[in-house]
Order: C-alpha cells, then sequence, then structure tokens
C-alpha cells in the first residue's frame, strides 16, 4: 500500500485530496483508507506536478463530507 494523501476539502460531491509528492494514483485507480475499505475511486488528478490534487469519487453510501482529514491508501501497479 503506497499513501495517496490526505483529503483535504469536498467540491462538487467529490473529496479533494492532496498527494504527499509527484507519485500518485492513476485515473480510475480505487482508493482505500487504513481500515483496508474502498473509499472511491480517482476521477482527476490536477495541480501542481510536484504534489498534486486527487478528485475522488466516493463509493456506494460513502458522504465525501466524512472522508476530511483521512489519509487514503492505494495499491501501486
Amino acid at each position: 500500500m503506497q499513501r495517496a494523501g490526505e483529503v483535504h476539502n469536498v467540491a462538487q460531491g467529490v473529496a479533494v485530496v492532496r498527494c504527499p509528492d509527484s507519485e500518485h494514483p492513476g485515473i480510475g485507480a480505487p482508493l482505500i483508507d487504513d481500515s483496508l475499505t474502498t473509499v472511491g475511486r480517482v476521477v482527476d488528478v490536477f495541480g501542481p506536478t510536484e504534489r498534486p490534487y486527487l478528485a475522488v469519487s466516493p463509493a456506494g453510501s460513502v458522504t465525501p463530507a466524512a472522508l476530511v482529514g483521512t489519509v487514503l491508501y492505494y495499491r501501486p501497479d
């Protein structure tokens, strides 16, 4: 598992995650929390290349606002 980043905000129904460095999951990658529960998928990557942001569409019954402050992870290819 690799750290994707921390959820900083919610905008237009998606969680906005700030990556800790230039390594990030690609579009479509599932993101999981520390209990290994899938919380959403990456729908966009934007911002500076050194520390980009990820737009994450929430999975199922996950409320994006409840994810603020949560660290999310992904499984690298």
